[in-house]
């Protein structure tokens, strides 16, 4: 027990200094609006939130790449 605690210790510290931040946008409206479609089919709340998460982070990552485009654009 004494051996786990000692590679929690001493692990701990270095995953904080690698842990890099998570890039969310358009995960938590996208999985909120999962959620409730997959709780209406049959009570799939957890899947439909996890696709919906999926989705929502393509949908901000598209929409992102066609501001960045059409601001580089020539007028």
């Amino acid at each position: 027990m004494q051996i786990a605690r000692a590679a929690l210790i001493v692990s701990l510290p270095a995953s904080l200094v690698l842990a890099s931040p998570a890039q969310s946008k358009g995960c938590i409206r996208g999985a909120l609006a999962g959620a409730v479609a997959g709780h209406v089919a049959h009570h799939h709340a957890v899947m439909g939130a996890a696709a919906g998460c999926v989705a929502g982070h393509y949908y901000y990552k598209h929409k992102a790449k066609q501001q960045t485009v059409a601001a580089r654009k020539p007028r």
